[in-house]
């Protein structure tokens, strides 16, 4: 009996129109719940279980993960080591579901913005989707060209560095190499408050002279919070720390 309901209960023996990969198909992926497209990357289910009870197709499998890991977030939060430990998960499987969330925020950052930085909020859009459920703090340099377009992003720091100076050489190393004629430093906060701390002043500071010293403009120092973001320049923040 068991082996029957668990035959009876494959997506593959739904019928036509409720298969989540035929429903893509048909009626494009924006139809489809959370528990459907992961169904799509998983393909497969959950084993049958000891005793005799069956398993589940994929959708099930997926709606109990989404609970379990409380949403989409929450499995992109989740370390690998604990998603291995749920049963029906492999390596595999678990780096589809990782790799599919990166794309999916890849794709939004890229819809965010064009390739000229020209606001705070601009430059908050575009790194925000990178910087959600990150557990360190991520310093990026945008390399701008003269006219504030996008040359290079580039990573300068991950985790809390001791002294500011740790952006500052970085920063200023990156864009020499790729001959920028104007900086902004972007960071998050994983706490999600955005509200500067002194070290983020300490390394406003340091980099805005080490800048001067090498003809380069540093425009703005940026930190993204969960929903909102700081901006040293749109704040007089920044000219304030030109005059210390």
């Amino acid at each position: 009996m068991p082996d029957i309901i668990m035959k009876s209960n494959r997506i593959k023996n739904w019928p036509v129109k409720e298969r989540p990969r035929e429903r893509l198909i048909a009626e494009g992926a924006e139809r489809l719940t959370d528990a459907e497209l992961l169904a799509i990357i998983l393909r497969v289910g959950r084993g049958t279980f000891k005793k005799g009870i069956p398993g589940q197709n994929a959708t099930d499998f997926s709606k109990e993960l989404l609970t379990e890991f409380k949403g989409l977030r929450g499995l992109d939060r989740a370390h690998i080591e604990d998603l291995l430990k749920v049963q029906g998960l492999n390596n595999a499987k678990v780096s589809q579901i990782k790799a599919a969330i990166e794309l999916g925020k890849r794709v939004q950052s890229k819809r965010l913005i064009s390739l000229s930085f020209e606001s705070s909020s601009a430059v908050a859009a575009h790194f925000r989707p990178r910087f959600v459920n990150a557990r360190q703090e991520i310093a990026i340099a945008i390399l701008l060209n003269g006219q504030n377009q996008l040359i290079e992003e580039k990573v300068v720091a991950e985790g809390t560095p001791t002294q500011a100076t740790v952006y500052v050489r970085r920063v200023l190393e990156e864009a020499l190499r790729a001959s920028a004629a104007a900086i902004v430093l972007v960071h998050n906060h994983p706490s999600g408050n955005p509200e500067p701390s002194a070290g983020d002043d300490d390394t406003a500071r340091d980099l805005l002279r080490a800048c001067k010293l090498v003809g380069l403009v540093l425009l703005d120092h940026v930190i993204v919070g969960e929903s909102d973001h700081y901006s040293y320049a749109d704040s007089g923040r920044l000219k304030e720390l030109e005059h210390e």
